[in-house]
């Protein structure tokens, strides 16, 4: 259970988080590629984030998760910059990659197309009976 500090500093993070993430990308040549912090989930002592990211297209995810993890230290940095007057330690970082969207479009294909798991299932228990 979060308590109201820590969604506070996690939406504070979360804010900023984007926009060190959309100069990292642009800096490092990933025009092409969309990315967002889809979640953040602090520790209850508020000395460790982790940083959940979205990247579009998924194939590079992760290359971005990699440098994510190279750059950790002079995101840290950046972050500490933006945010010094409002919490008294920055915490450690920890990427990780949301694929949430992913697995939602590969339940919509699953039931839009031939490979219907519903359909194949019902299929399954007629045959067993028969």
């Amino acid at each position: 259970m979060d308590t109201t500090r820590q969604k506070k500093i996690a939406g504070i993070l979360q804010k900023d988080l984007a926009v060190i993430l959309l100069k990292l990308l642009k800096n490092s040549g990933r025009n092409n590629v969309l990315s967002s912090v889809t979640k953040v989930k602090i520790s209850p002592d508020l000395s460790i984030a982790k940083i959940y990211v979205s990247v579009f297209p998924v194939l590079q995810a992760d290359p971005v998760l990699k440098l994510l993890v190279h750059k950790k230290n002079s995101v840290r940095n950046s972050l500490g910059k933006l945010i010094k007057n409002q919490v008294r330690r920055i915490p450690d970082l920890a990427f990780y990659i949301d694929d949430s969207l992913e697995h939602i479009d590969k339940v919509e294909d699953a039931l839009k197309g031939v490979e219907d798991p519903i359909k194949n299932s019902l299929l399954l228990n007629k045959r067993k009976s028969i």
